[in-house]
């Protein structure tokens, strides 16, 4: 989750891809029970998700070459992509062994011995869930429901990806693991802060992964390196250990280089967990990936809610953008720009993210370790507590109507907008700057995605195309209360027609 809202817009033009190994990069992803092996040269991409289920399946291919793959390619990658922060090479290896067990027996299940990864937020039995930051923590005695549902469809997890420090800034950055870099150029941030997923991905390393959003951290990674991101419906997907994480405004959503593969894993993971507060009905998202989205109503939105930055979106991101949506009207669908009703959201966003920032801090067994600016979101959610955040949450039965009357009283069905208003910044960029400087940072390059973590409605993030030096630019499809099978299915129409998958980054 990218908790502030959200920089000083990043430059247009980028530097090619020179840098990488040569500048800073994080330390060897750890693995229990055995030491980093030097890197090695990377092997082909790893087919997508439902292409490795479908080779498993017809026996093709096994899970434990599929694996055994995805792992050399982190290897190979650490050094200069550094998406990873925990490998189970051991145990993946043996529970790809088992898969193909089963599927010889004639087994199948939607992911049987496919691999993948997911966020280091998200526990997995007998890893450490370090979310981000310096220090010890004990292993988890037991998986998150999101995983507990990924191992049930036969999925095989490879490993936990770089998450910034408690999920706060749209860049995978630390000093506990250093620095994830973007595959289609690696002097740039993936973004954040689910960026260790959104490189793993885009660069081939495994199939598709799990991040989280809790202020577009699905969304905006995916914006900046090409991918389908989903942030679905509050509830769809559980945060269970966790009740109602980051005060209602974090969820769980896929990452993949397809609507079709991210459609399949939210099948995979979505269902609630018996102590889960939001329990929204059941959706059938590979089905919608495959359908007809008819004719639409749609609304461009170029003005982001009141930041207080001025942020508009850059000359580049607004190009692509707009050849988007003149893609969309080519399509048969009515595009029209519009604007919607934000009001003064920000103010039920900033005590719900600093308060949920606060309470993830409060755990920590080191405080001393945390980030300057965790700390002193720490002490500014502590402030914000009680009261105010009960009261910032009481409004969004009211925010509700207000953004909904795009949907209710004119009549539009989705809500286009820039995901970001800036291309992915370079690597660096956020560093030694206070807090404050920060939040005012991350608000002009990301001022579009959160309000829609505040309502708990869903959104897509869509490939846009790229700057003209070469770094991905991404579009948000939007859509009321528990809308995500339209967005599906506009997104796999738009797919159809864009072909976005033919891209792979250099890496």
């Amino acid at each position: 989750m990218s908790s502030a809202e959200p920089t000083e817009a990043e430059p247009t033009e980028a530097e090619p891809t020179e840098a990488g190994p040569t500048e800073q990069t994080g330390p060897a992803v750890r693995e229990s029970g055995r030491a980093p092996r030097p890197a090695a040269p990377a092997p082909s991409p790893l087919p997508g998700l439902a292409e490795s289920a479908r080779l498993l399946a017809d026996a093709t291919t096994t899970s434990t070459a599929l694996v055994a793959d995805a792992l050399a390619r982190i290897e190979a990658t650490q050094p200069t992509l550094n998406a990873f922060r925990h490998l189970r090479a051991a145990a993946a290896l043996a529970e790809a062994a088992e898969a193909d067990r089963r599927l010889a027996a004639g087994e199948r299940l939607p992911l049987l011995g496919v691999p993948v990864a997911v966020k280091d937020d998200t526990d997995v039995a007998g890893l450490p869930t370090h979310f981000g930051c310096d220090g010890e923590r004990p292993p988890a005695a037991s998986d998150s429901e999101a995983v507990r549902r990924l191992r049930a469809a036969g999925a095989v997890v490879v490993g936990k990806t770089n998450s910034c420090e408690l999920g706060q800034w749209p860049f995978t950055e630390g000093t506990a693991f250093g620095a994830t870099r973007n595959p289609w150029n690696t002097a740039h941030t993936p973004g954040g802060s689910s960026g260790g997923s959104a490189a793993a991905v885009a660069a081939g390393l495994v199939p598709a992964a799990l991040g989280s959003d809790g202020a577009g951290s699905v969304r905006i990674p995916a914006a900046w390196t090409h991918l389908v991101g989903i942030k679905p419906q509050r509830g769809r997907i559980s945060v269970h250990p966790h009740s109602d994480a980051f005060q209602g405004l974090t969820v769980n959503g896929p990452l993949a280089r397809t609507v079709a593969d991210a459609a399949l894993l939210l099948d995979a993971v979505a269902g609630a967990h018996p102590e889960d507060f939001h329990r929204p009905p059941a959706v059938r998202a590979a089905d919608a990936a495959r359908r007809d989205p008819g004719r639409l109503r749609i609304a461009l939105a170029w003005r982001p809610p009141l930041t207080l930055t001025g942020a508009g979106p850059d000359p580049e991101v607004r190009r692509a953008v707009t050849a988007l949506a003149d893609t969309l009207a080519r399509l048969g669908h009515h595009v029209e720009e519009a604007r919607p009703r934000y009001g003064l959201i920000g103010l039920a966003f900033v005590p719900r993210a600093t308060v949920g920032i606060a309470e993830f801090a409060a755990r920590h067994p080191e405080p001393a370790l945390l980030d300057p600016r965790t700390r002193s979101a720490l002490r500014t959610g502590t402030r914000l507590g009680g009261r105010v955040v009960r009261a910032a949450r009481a409004r969004e039965v009211r925010q509700h109507r207000r953004i909904g009357a795009l949907f209710d009283a004119s009549g539009f069905d989705v809500l286009l907008t820039p995901t970001t208003a800036a291309p992915p910044p370079r690597i660096g960029r956020f560093d030694d700057l206070s807090a404050w400087r920060t939040d005012v940072a991350m608000a002009a390059a990301c001022p579009y995605a959160w309000p829609w973590n505040v309502l708990g409605w869903p959104g897509v993030n869509v490939p846009a195309g790229f700057t003209r030096s070469g770094l991905p630019v991404g579009a948000q499809l939007l859509g009321p209360s528990r809308s995500e099978e339209r967005l599906i299915a506009l997104a796999a129409q738009l797919e159809d027609d864009r072909r976005w998958f033919e891209h792979r980054p250099p890496v």
